[in-house]
């Protein structure tokens, strides 16, 4: 199976806060990192009202995008 590489971009309203370059097979467990990276920064109460990660793939499409806080979003 190929492995592919895939950017996982932290971004705030503004801007790209980090961006992790991660390696899988597929694009699904890419995603599955995404969420699993949201709820670490959830736990560790990392706080920035719109924080979300997106998932690009190797051709810089947007694939995912995770919302850390989704309870925020939903209020605004």
């Amino acid at each position: 199976m190929l492995i592919r590489t895939f950017c996982l971009d932290v971004k705030d309203a503004v801007r790209t806060i980090n961006r992790f370059e991660v390696r899988f097979a597929l694009d699904g467990e890419a995603i599955q990192h995404s969420k699993e990276l949201a709820a670490t920064l959830r736990h560790r109460n990392f706080y920035q009202r719109s924080l979300i990660i997106e998932v690009l793939d190797q051709s810089g499409r947007k694939i995912h995008e995770e919302v850390v806080y989704p309870e925020d979003q939903q209020r605004t």
